[in-house]
């Protein structure tokens, strides 16, 4: 069984509940929600279990036991739409703000997908912030790069595929740690965020901060049901096979 959490850089630790641990408080860090995706898919006709908002509710409150959070901070995308969300999609984020709310500081960075997020929360008390600076770290969502360094984002949804010679291999969820440049991505928490599959190409990822670093030596750790799984660099990750 792999380790449940694992310190990448002193006082700063991944955790397999896709959520970086900063000690400062502690500050537990989390990005891509995306609240509201059920309700989107439903406008487009489209219809599944609304499993999101709930195993994101079920996954916080496991995080909030365990670790113990002064504060939370969501790190964008809290909402999938991107227009003016439904009733019901606008009730999911109130519903896991108020949760956070109750349990540690909230603190809610917006995302590219956060159109309308500071009408929806204006009930809550709780108030939007294009990023935050903690333990020497910029925290933003990652679709623009202040250029602050270093800086953890989201954004990305990173993952890696690893092909399989006797099946259709794996894809897992994955923390980008690029040390060199100050650059730290972790993954989505939304369990439909299936993830952007990242290579050594020139375009193999969209988030600017990430495009401005030497992503082939980037140090990967993937998210799996046995632990956190620590790849090595990513141009380790694209020579295996299982």
């Amino acid at each position: 069984m792999g380790v449940r959490s694992l310190e990448v850089m002193p006082g700063v630790t991944i955790t397999n509940d896709r959520c970086l641990i900063l000690d400062d408080g502690p500050t537990a860090i989390i990005g891509d929600l995306h609240l509201g995706y059920e309700s989107a898919l439903e406008e487009e006709g489209m219809f599944i279990p609304r499993i999101n908002t709930e195993s994101i509710r079920h996954s916080l409150n496991r995080i909030i036991d365990e670790y113990e959070p002064e504060r939370i901070v969501l790190l964008g995308d809290i909402k999938h739409d991107f227009k003016r969300s439904s009733y019901q999609a606008r009730e999911d984020v109130r519903n896991i703000v108020r949760l956070i709310d109750e349990a540690a500081e909230a603190v809610v960075i917006k995302g590219n997908h956060d159109n309308f997020l500071q009408t929806i929360l204006s009930d809550v008390g709780v108030n939007t912030l294009d990023y935050i600076d903690i333990q020497g770290f910029r925290l933003e969502h990652g679709h623009v790069d202040s250029g602050i360094r270093p800086v953890i984002i989201g954004h990305e949804h990173p993952s890696v595929r690893i092909p399989g010679e006797l099946s259709g291999g794996m894809k897992l969820q994955c923390y980008v740690v690029a040390e060199k440049e100050g650059v730290i991505v972790i993954p989505p928490f939304s369990p439909f965020a299936s993830g952007n599959d990242l290579n050594p190409g020139p375009n193999a990822v969209m988030a600017p901060a990430l495009k401005a670093c030497d992503v082939s030596q980037a140090k990967i750790y993937g998210v799996s049901d046995m632990g956190i799984i620590k790849f090595g660099q990513l141009e380790d990750v694209t020579m295996l096979t299982i």
